[in-house]
């Protein structure tokens, strides 16, 4: 009779292996969202370094169901009824607004949030330029905002994506 338990369990700690280089365990930043412009909208914001890019996890909840504006910011200030204290977004090369994905874009512009029938998005993008760091470049410290419409990727400077719903500075872990 030939054991293979060995053999698999060396595979299955490779395989585990791999994908903790890709996705740490613990997040690098945390945002937790507070509800602005009268909304109910709540929910944590999670950043994971991953190569040349940054993982975004997010929860949040009391949205509309549907597509929702989600960026980073320049200010970290969400002291604001209406979020407006977080200024515009966080676009140090002085770009337009436009889609994560390509062309030309702010480096706080990321996929729209979308919010399933009950009001709960679950979110995970990869986004490349968001450094996990202080200064001109860096997030840490700027605000995240779900907004309460989609962003169309288009419209400048920030994509026609309405009232800002929930606003929370970027923490470092």
């Amino acid at each position: 009779m030939v054991h293979h338990a060995p053999v698999l369990a060396a595979i299955a700690a490779a395989l585990l292996a791999g994908c903790a280089g890709v996705m740490p365990a613990k997040p690098v930043a945390q945002v937790n969202l507070e509800s602005r412009s009268g909304s109910q909208v709540k929910g944590v914001v999670s950043f994971y370094r991953a190569g040349d890019a940054t993982v975004v996890q997010a929860e949040v909840t009391g949205l509309k169901p549907g597509e929702h504006g989600f960026h980073v910011h320049e200010a970290g200030d969400c002291s604001a009824a209406d979020a407006s204290s977080a200024k515009g977004h966080f676009n140090p090369q002085g770009m337009k607004h436009g889609h994560h994905h390509h062309g030309e874009r702010h480096v706080g512009d990321m996929p729209n949030l979308v919010a399933d029938a009950q009001g709960r998005a679950v979110y995970k993008a990869e986004v490349k330029g968001l450094k996990l760091a202080t200064g001109a470049d860096g997030i840490l410290g700027r605000s995240v905002v779900v907004h309460a419409d989609p962003d169309d990727y288009q419209s400048q400077p920030a994509g026609n994506s309405g009232a800002r719903q929930a606003c929370g500075v970027i923490q470092a872990l």
